[in-house]
């Protein structure tokens, strides 16, 4: 499908002279200091055919595209029970909102805001010291994108950890409800470790494969979970992958995806390809200003939206 590639090629060249957009995450230290005019786009369909542009094999902070694989993770120790300790309801507020949490006693509202991946970080820990539990997630990953490469950061760990008060605070609350089963700076140490996961758009398309492929990575054969399971993955990708902008980004987009402060969303057209895209300027609810208009670009030439192709 040589066409993929140019379309790939155009919406590069198209984003170049709009590099920069956007307002890079400052809060975190480390991540104010990655340059803001850097963009990269991975598109990977289920034969395996890699069409790429710009940057996009150079690694960057994941930060929370990580909750997808921590979930997927807890789904296949716990099942449904999961579901017992969060949500899948989108939120409607920020989402590192404590409001929203003391409103209801402390469950969270769905896995991808910062209180339900906390809340998921301590179901991945069951059992495990928190660095098995982080090995655990380095090596899934690893596996899931068949590349031995993949690492934390070390340093965005450190400076997430020094700065991440109110996600100290979100834990310490559902601890005071009864939510979490392990010590808090435990939770948030395993929480903190797996944001700081450091990925090149290539890697996190490769790695997203099986959702795009009900379940199982086409390049590997592995079977990661039933297809039901990828399609109720894609759905909460769906509806609560990008913050308070989830509404906007499936009414623009129409893919499941999940976005990070680091500038990174990862897309899924089911039945057809995994996309990533990395552009370090968020938009003011905090996904990827140039990624969502990539991608926005990307569904309207394929036709992929899964509401139907636009006339």
């Amino acid at each position: 499908m040589a066409e993929l590639q140019t379309i790939v090629n155009e919406i590069h060249q198209a984003l170049l002279p709009r590099l920069g957009e956007g307002k890079v995450a400052d809060y975190i230290p480390q991540l104010a200091r990655v340059d803001p005019k850097k963009f990269g786009i991975a598109v990977i369909d289920i034969h395996g055919r890699v069409y790429k542009a710009g940057d996009c094999d150079e690694p960057f902070s994941i930060q929370s595209v990580s909750k997808v694989f921590t979930l997927t993770l807890a789904l296949g120790k716990h099942g449904e029970t999961t579901w017992n300790r969060v949500g899948r309801e989108p939120s409607g507020s920020a989402f590192n909102s404590i409001v929203q949490l003391e409103h209801e006693n402390g469950k969270p509202r769905n896995p991808f805001i910062n209180a339900g991946a906390i809340a998921i970080s301590d179901l991945v820990m069951s059992g495990h010291t928190p660095r098995e539990a982080i090995g655990e997630i380095v090596r899934f990953v690893q596996y899931l994108a068949d590349d031995e490469t993949i690492a934390i950061d070390p340093d965005v760990a450190r400076s997430e950890t020094a700065t991440g008060y109110r996600n100290f605070a979100l834990a310490n609350f559902m601890k005071s409800f009864g939510k979490l089963d392990h010590a808090v700076d435990h939770v948030l140490g395993v929480y903190f470790h797996q944001c700081a996961l450091a990925m090149s758009c290539t890697q996190l398309a490769r790695a997203a494969l099986f959702l795009a492929n009900n379940g199982k990575n086409p390049l590997t054969g592995h079977t990661v979970v039933s297809s039901q399971r990828a399609r109720r993955i894609n759905a909460l990708m769906l509806t609560c992958g990008h913050y308070d902008g989830s509404g906007d980004f499936a009414y623009h987009v129409g893919l499941p995806g999940k976005s990070g402060v680091g500038g990174g969303i990862m897309a899924v057209a089911p039945g057809r390809a995994s996309v990533a895209v990395w552009s370090p300027g968020l938009n003011q609810v905090g996904n990827s200003l140039l990624g969502s208009v990539a991608l926005e670009m990307l569904a309207a030439r394929t036709g992929w939206s899964i509401f139907g192709t636009q006339h």
